[in-house]
């Protein structure tokens, strides 16, 4: 069966559509300068076959998401999910053949190119029984398949044109019609470009790229000089889905509309001499000294009831707490400081040996002093006060002091049992954050942050704290969980018989 796509209206006003069948044979490339109307020409298509094929968006700007309000596509948010949940939303949407929108502009640039990579290789080596037909919009595609490297390192290079390449070159035996726009040929990968049979471009001034347009078309050097004059909206396209002659189109109106900026003028607010001054830097300082917020992602709309199951994965995990985004530059670590000058406790009292570690983890900077030193103050206050502590050697003054400087010994029975019990085999260095994880699953507390890990730990590096992670999890002690955004949640794996 054959189905026409109504794009436009030709010079003469006849209409110019694009056959769907072909298109999922042949590919499409559509390129223009930034103003050119890309977006309105993707939309435009996009409206016109909805609900007659798959639709699958790679999104950088999130322009595309208000397609879900009247088509019923489901917007991913890709800052919300970790890696592996990526490449299985992507599996999912080939097995139930879900139109979606993959929004990335919540994530920086190489997240964006990382994510984007990662969804489309799982679409591709989706199993040969979920092989139905697909149009793959990747709207700035240069920037997931660029002709040169750039700033991106080279892993990420080779990830994202990878993904890109098999998407164009061998994605039709799948179902997989690649649909790219760019708006610089010049930086788009070639083998990338030269896959696409169908030709849609837009207005163009510099010379490299109006000349690579005019021989995609088969244009001549004197008729190149039309890309140059191309109005808003206006392509010249070109192919077996749409001609076989170079042809004119002016893109018709959409039903939908992105979320950038209005394109028109607006009266510019009027204010009294000083007032707009004023109105700047009013209680700037204090402004600027609050703490910024982590930028997330607005919740996306919901999906269709019949797709939601089907496709949304479990979100819910009491045990968890985000951290700083990982992607912060680490803050270079504090000198430790020097413990806080405290009354000596009166010779003979007879204090508990484990009073006197409480003391001492309580003071100021504690967790970033040598455990010998620790030791050390220890043994002096336990003379002080007449206290017998030659049972309690560094080892196990160690694994006192993090059970104090954890809160453990705050907690009650028989959590604190059952606790000790689940940190058994634990190093002494790692005894302390780990202790506060166990606590905060135990209880069903929010789980410490990252600066709190390093205060137990007795670092302020991140990246310390993250190999303290690291290790944990080797050892099956923790479940990290990180995503796109660059959150981090930690989940603790509570042994029933003694939870």
């Amino acid at each position: 069966m054959s189905v026409s796509i109504d794009i436009g209206r030709g010079p003469d006003g006849s209409e110019i559509g694009i056959d769907l069948a072909e298109l999922l044979a042949t590919r499409l490339l559509v390129q223009g300068n930034s103003g050119s109307g890309k977006s309105h020409l993707l939309r435009r298509l996009l409206e016109e076959c909805a609900g007659q094929v798959q639709q699958i968006i790679i999104d950088p700007e999130g322009d595309f998401v208000t397609l879900a309000d009247a088509f019923g596509h489901v917007v991913i948010d890709a800052g919300a999910y970790s890696a592996r949940e990526i490449e299985e939303l992507a599996a999912r949407v080939r097995q139930h053949r879900a139109s979606v929108v993959l929004a990335l502009d919540e994530l920086e640039v190489e997240q964006q190119i990382r994510c984007a990579a990662l969804f489309l290789t799982a679409l591709f080596d989706a199993p040969r029984e979920h092989w139905y037909p697909a149009l793959v919009v990747v709207d700035e595609a240069q920037m997931f398949a660029p002709a040169a490297a750039g700033e991106m390192n080279d892993e990420a290079r080779r990830l994202t044109l990878s993904a890109m390449t098999n998407l164009m070159c061998r994605g039709r035996k799948r179902g997989l019609a690649g649909i790219v726009a760019t708006q610089r040929l010049a930086k788009l990968a070639k083998n990338v470009a030269a896959e696409a049979s169908n030709f849609l471009m837009g207005r163009t001034f510099l010379d490299i790229d109006m000349q690579r347009a005019a021989d995609l078309l088969g244009m001549d050097r004197r008729q190149a000089e039309r890309i140059r004059d191309l109005q808003r909206g206006q392509f010249l396209g070109l192919g077996p889905a749409i001609s076989r002659r170079p042809v004119a189109v002016q893109v018709g109106a959409v039903r939908t509309s992105g979320r950038g900026g209005g394109q028109g003028l607006i009266p510019l607010p009027e204010a009294e001499d000083g007032a707009m001054e004023a109105l700047l830097t009013d209680r700037l300082t204090e402004a600027a000294a609050q703490a910024q917020p982590v930028r997330r992602a607005p919740p996306p709309p919901a999906p269709r009831a019949d797709l939601e199951d089907a496709i949304a994965l479990p979100r819910v995990l009491p045990e968890v707490k985000p951290t700083e985004p990982r992607f912060d530059p680490p803050a270079s670590p504090p000198a430790p400081p020097p413990p806080a000058p405290r009354a000596a406790p009166e010779p003979g009292t007879g204090a508990a040996p484990e009073d006197i570690i409480r003391a001492i983890a309580l003071s100021e900077g504690a967790s970033y002093r040598p455990a010998a030193s620790l030791f050390r103050e220890f043994a002096i206050r336990c003379r002080q006060s007449g206290t017998a502590s030659a049972h309690i050697d560094l080892p196990r003054f160690r694994r006192l002091f993090a059970m104090a400087i954890s809160g453990l010994d705050q907690t009650d029975e028989p959590i604190r049992s059952a606790i000790i019990a689940a940190a058994e085999g634990v190093e002494d260095d790692l005894l302390a954050p780990y202790l506060a994880l166990l606590i905060a699953a135990h209880t069903g507390t929010a789980m410490p942050d990252e600066e709190e890990l390093g205060r137990l730990y007795g670092s302020a590096s991140p990246s310390r704290v993250r190999r303290l992670l690291e290790h944990l999890e080797r050892q099956g002690r923790i479940v990290v969980r990180e995503d796109f955004g660059g959150d981090r949640s930690i989940t603790v794996p509570i042994d029933p018989v003694i939870a």
